[in-house]
């Protein structure tokens, strides 16, 4: 049944303004305007730009004035691609992932336009030394006599400067010039590669991308802060720069204004010195601990404890006593005890400071001979226990067949790649643990003789 209201006159009226009305509309809607193309730059093999003009050269060495950095607001990250036919190919690639970053392209090309290919670079990056250093090697040349020498020298040169480090640090100034001497020989030996073209044939070669193309990525950074020009961008072939060889990441981090001159420049010895310190103390560094105590083990010691942790009150209740037969701090400082040459050579204790040295370097050989290094710039003795010098260490290709053998046996000795690092020890020491030998980790042709042929 239709309602009435359905037949008046009225209704019909209306119905047919509706109509009338809705046309209306349809003829005069704007049109929704047709997509435009964008289009996209072309990728050129080897992208050209203006050389920068070249420095003058009585200002040449002057660090650029502070600016705001080029990047305002985090841009998408562009992945690169697996694999590049040609280094220019890559560079060209980098460059426009750079500028799609945000950063600017006259930025990206002042930096980038002149860089080129080292080989020597890749070569020294995959390079094996064939047999590894004992111990006892590193640490005699870390203490070298002149090393020693030099630090004293040093350390008499600036006292101010490190006596203001270590107050507001906590660091000790032995250890920040020790640091310097391992890192740059006091800064005679910053280096003299150029930094942009080995991290971008690292970043070409592909081994460590993601590691070189960060660094660069820092560089811009640094130049645009206001550290650094580009002409002042020389150091080591694996990126570290300056008196410390902080890398770019790491310096635009941690690095410090240690002459409030408005920059920090790792070539500046107040800067880098000061970034060191803050670095190691930012890292945890603890104040009034030595970074290991040489100790004597008691002739009853449960040798399964060797590599084990526990606090430095818990060491001397097992009876371990100081190199010098006075007692250790009774201390719940964790400590772990490690033998690096063996039953037959010195014991340590390392504290956490000695973890804090290996940020640095991650070797447990580079920490030992930091710490000796400062010890003996602070005139202490060095190791008091001799080192088995009889011993010999594996060829490359020795420590990749205990790993293999390791690894089938049940070890994870890791990856077989002929580098005797923390996993292979560790799983050396198991193996000897459970085939009734001193469970001390130390590879050598004695110890490992049963499984290297």
């Amino acid at each position: 049944m239709i309602p009435k209201f359905y037949k008046h006159p009225v209704f019909y009226l209306s119905v047919l303004a509706c109509m009338v009305g809705a046309l209306a509309a349809c003829n005069t809607a704007p049109k929704k305007p047709t997509p435009i193309e964008v289009a996209q730059p072309p990728k050129l093999p080897a992208p050209q730009a203006p050389k920068p003009t070249p420095p003058n050269p009585a200002t040449k060495n002057v660090p650029t004035p502070a600016v705001t950095p080029s990047v305002s607001a985090p841009a998408p990250i562009v992945e690169p691609k697996q694999f590049y036919g040609s280094f220019g190919e890559w560079k060209s690639d980098f460059i426009n992932r750079a500028i799609a970053r945000g950063y600017r392209a006259n930025d990206v090309y002042a930096l980038m336009n002149n860089a080129s290919l080292n080989q020597q670079v890749i070569s020294l990056d995959g390079k094996q030394a064939e047999f590894a250093k004992m111990p006892w090697e590193y640490a005699e040349s870390a203490t070298s006599g002149n090393r020693v020498s030099t630090g004293r020298a040093k350390a008499d040169e600036y006292p101010s400067l490190l006596s203001r480090l270590e107050s507001r640090y906590g660091v000790p100034r032995e250890i920040v010039v020790a640091i310097w001497g391992m890192e740059s020989s006091y800064g005679a030996a910053t280096g003299n590669t150029d930094l942009v073209n080995a991290l971008s044939s690292l970043a070409y070669d592909g081994r460590r991308r993601s590691f070189a193309e960060g660094e660069l990525i820092a560089m811009l950074d640094m130049i645009n802060r206001g550290d650094v020009n580009r002409s002042q961008l020389k150091g080591s072939w694996a990126g570290g720069m300056g008196h410390t060889q902080f890398i770019p990441s790491t310096w635009l981090a941690q690095g410090v204004d240690g002459n409030n001159d408005g920059q920090k420049n790792p070539w500046v010895i107040s800067d880098a010195l000061s970034s060191t310190a803050n670095y190691l103390s930012g890292s945890g560094w603890i104040a009034g601990l030595d970074a290991f105590y040489e100790v004597r083990l008691p002739s009853h010691f449960n040798h399964q404890l060797i590599g084990q942790k526990q606090p430095l009150s818990a060491w001397q209740q097992a009876g371990l006593l100081s190199i010098n037969g006075t007692s250790l701090p009774n201390s719940n400082t964790p400590a772990e005890l490690w033998l690096p040459a063996g039953i037959l050579g010195p014991a340590l204790l390392l504290t956490p400071n000695f973890d804090v040295i290996k940020v640095y370097n991650n070797s447990s050989n580079y920490a030992l001979g930091v710490a000796l290094l400062a010890k003996r710039i602070g005139k202490q003795s060095g190791i008091v226990s001799n080192w088995p010098r009889h011993e010999r260490p594996l060829s490359s290709a020795q420590v990749r067949r205990l790993q293999e053998n390791l690894n089938a046996k049940g070890y994870n000795a890791g990856t077989p790649d002929g580098m005797a690092g923390t996993n292979t020890r560790r799983a050396f020491a198991q193996w000897q643990s459970d085939n009734g030998k001193i469970p001390d980790g130390f590879i050598t042709q004695n110890s490992a003789n049963e499984l290297i042929w």
